[in-house]
């Protein structure tokens, strides 16, 4: 790590300052010195950070379940129109982090995507100010305020030719779930882009108040594994109970006696009772929200598979597959668990292999791994010095040897 004292680095910082913005901007500049909070974040960072790194750590854990399970998930989604107009427009890049700084979500256009991710602006990197020093995501964290970072105001020197606007977001109780961050090259700063991103986030804290009082309701998890949740409490349900729900979530129109029968048994024998019996038991467990001539549930049934299949069908490729946790059921040998295995995996797959986007093959090649096709393709799209081709050259080489 490069060791300068607080003075020294200050005094190099102003000079790429006066680089970067010949005479300051908007009276911040070396004529008028660095501002108060970024001096002492400056102090702060340099523990820990390397003015000289090129990019943002990654998280050690997997971001896919992270951003499934955040509350923000919800009302991004909902206003993800919204988020796209704004950085389409404006050439910007979005993204949301949870409480910690990690990334949980980005969206820009193709240019600004590329120039992200070649430094780590992307799910999985950790934007504190321990990880990458100040910036605006890690200011808005630390003071729980919106916060504006220009050019070498940055501490990584690699951040010198961005500037960033970021506005804390809010639970109903007031808990800092994370931050909210539009993003662009310096000479794209504007006046409203501050304005924009306090509005969006007000707008994200109105979705977040009205969830708030809403019942929980039941939420089906059958990608990788099988689990009902109902309020927030799980409910025991064997293997061939999971099975049947996920059928029922996954055809909106239902499914007549006999054929939920053979979708669960096939051509085995087993009498028409059984299926009743079991039926039975789940309403029991449900509520009684199934109905009884046509199987069909009277309330929807949150699922992650419907959740996926939606995303891919709307072109959504950032939500399928952080979403996507792996097979459906993979223990299942149902016939029609097999089939709807079959159509998430080849649907996934072929939206993976036909994205220009590298975040794509890297997430779903972690639910992948004996895909070579997948990781071929993540390490055709990285560029030669992005530090991900590692994680992906390691994929490859696993998956040739077994």
């Amino acid at each position: 790590m490069v060791q300068l004292t607080l003075s020294a680095q200050r005094a190099a910082l102003e000079r790429e300052w006066a680089m970067w913005v010949p005479g300051g901007v908007s009276g911040v500049g070396p004529s008028s010195g660095v501002r108060t909070e970024v001096a002492q974040s400056w102090s702060r960072s340099l523990r820990t950070v390397d003015p000289g790194r090129d990019h943002a750590p990654v998280s050690e854990t997997d971001i896919g379940p992270r951003w499934a399970e955040s509350p923000l998930r919800g009302p991004i989604t909902e206003l993800k129109e919204q988020l796209h107009s704004v950085a389409d427009d404006a050439g910007y890049v979005a993204a949301v982090t949870d409480a910690s700084g990690t990334i949980l979500w980005t969206y820009g256009g193709p240019v600004m995507r590329r120039r992200a991710e070649q430094v780590n602006f992307a799910p999985g990197g950790r934007w504190d100010e321990a990880h990458m020093g100040t910036n605006a995501l890690s200011l808005a964290l630390r003071t729980d305020q919106p916060h504006t970072v220009f050019s070498a105001e940055h501490l990584v020197a690699a951040l010198h030719g961005w500037v960033c606007y970021c506005a804390p977001i809010r639970a109903a109780d007031g808990t800092l779930l994370g931050v909210l961050d539009l993003s662009t090259t310096w000479k794209r700063s504007h006046p409203l882009a501050m304005a924009t991103v306090r509005t969006m986030t007000s707008a994200i804290e109105s979705k977040l108040h009205a969830a708030a009082p809403a019942p929980a309701g039941m939420r089906l998890t059958c990608l990788g594994t099988g689990r009902l949740m109902r309020d927030g409490q799980q409910i025991r349900l064997r293997p061939r109970h999971l099975e049947i729900l996920t059928l029922l979530a996954l055809d909106d129109d239902g499914y007549s006696h006999e054929r939920l029968h053979y979708a669960v048994y096939g051509d085995r024998a087993v009498g028409a009772s059984t299926l009743k019996s079991e039926m039975s038991y789940l309403r029991r467990a449900t509520g009684g929200d199934i109905t009884s001539r046509v199987y069909r549930f009277t309330t929807a049934l949150s699922c992650d598979a419907v959740d996926v299949l939606r995303a891919i069908e709307r072109g959504d490729l950032d939500t399928a597959v952080r979403l996507y946790h792996g097979p459906l059921l993979p223990d299942s040998e149902t016939p029609g668990i097999s089939e709807w295995r079959d159509y998430l995996e080849v649907a996934m797959r072929n939206a993976v292999l036909n994205s220009p986007d590298a975040n794509h093959a890297l997430t779903y090649g972690d639910c992948a791994p004996g895909d070579v096709a997948v990781h071929e393709h993540a390490l055709a799209l990285l560029p030669a010095r992005d530090a991900r081709r590692a994680v992906a050259i390691a994929r490859l080489h696993s998956a040739l040897r077994t």
